[in-house]
C-alpha cells in the first residue's frame, strides 16, 4: 500500500471524512470497470454495496493491502449478487497453475485510450474468463501479481502467466480492429465504365467511278 494511501486510511480509521472521499476517488474508478466486467449493468449497485461493507469494517481493517481487501470485498458481493439473480458470473477463474511469466499493462491502457473504456472492458470480457480477470485485477485495478494471486486464491505465477496471455489476445484484437478500421476508411478502387454492347464498324458504300 503507498505511503499517501496508507495514511489515508489511517486517517479514516479515525473518523476523518476527507480521508475517506480520498479512499473512494483514489478506488472507485478501477473497482467500477471490474465489476462492470464481473456484473455488467448492475456495476453501480455492486459497488455502493462494496463502499457500504468498507465503511462498516473500515474500523476492523487491520494493515496489509488496502486496495486487495476493498477488490475482495467487491468480489464477493459481485458473486452474492449473480447468485441472488441465480446468474452466472461474465468471469468464472478456476484455480490453475501456470509458469511464471511477466504481464504487460501497456497493451490495456492502449485499449482504453483507442477505443474508450466500454469498448475496453467488452475486448477484455471476451477474453478466456481465467485470462480475463487477471488482466483487470492487474492492468485495470492496478494489483500486483501477488496481491491479485490473494484476491483470487491463486498463486503469483499462475496471475502473471494469465494476464501476460490475456494481453496478448488483447493486442492481436486492437491490431485486428485498427486494420478493419484503416480497410474500411481507404477508398475502394474507381468504378470502371460502363460500356454497352459492341457495335459493328459502319459499313462502307462502295463508290461509283
Amino acid at each position: 500500500m503507498t505511503g499517501e494511501l496508507s495514511q489515508a486510511v489511517e486517517a479514516a480509521q479515525a473518523g476523518d471524512e476527507e480521508a475517506f472521499r480520498f479512499l473512494y476517488r483514489s478506488l472507485q474508478p478501477g473497482l467500477l470497470r471490474y465489476l462492470t466486467a464481473l456484473v455488467g449493468a448492475d456495476a453501480e449497485d455492486v459497488a455502493s454495496e462494496t463502499w457500504l461493507q468498507v465503511a462498516r469494517d473500515l474500523p476492523r481493517f487491520t494493515g496489509g493491502e488496502f486496495r486487495a481487501w476493498v477488490v475482495t470485498i467487491a468480489r464477493n458481493r459481485a458473486m452474492d449478487h449473480l447468485r441472488r439473480q441465480r446468474r452466472r458470473p461474465a468471469l468464472s477463474v478456476p484455480v490453475q497453475e501456470l509458469s511464471e511469466l511477466a504481464g504487460d499493462a501497456d497493451t490495456a491502457e492502449r485499449a482504453g485510450e483507442s477505443i474508450g473504456t466500454e469498448a475496453a472492458l467488452a475486448m477484455i470480457a471476451s477474453l478466456p474468463p481465467r485470462e480475463a480477470e487477471a488482466v483487470l485485477l492487474r492492468a485495470v485495478v492496478g494489483l500486483d501479481a501477488e496481491t491479485a494471486g490473494r484476491v483470487l486464491g491463486r498463486r503469483a505465477g499462475a496471475v502473471r502467466t494469465a494476464a501476460h496471455r490475456g494481453l496478448r489476445r488483447l493486442a492481436l484484437l486492437l491490431d485486428q480492429r485498427a486494420e478493419e478500421e484503416t480497410a474500411a476508411e481507404s477508398p475502394g478502387p474507381p468504378p470502371r465504365p460502363r460500356t454497352g454492347p459492341s457495335q459493328p464498324a459502319p459499313h462502307a458504300e462502295p463508290v461509283d467511278g
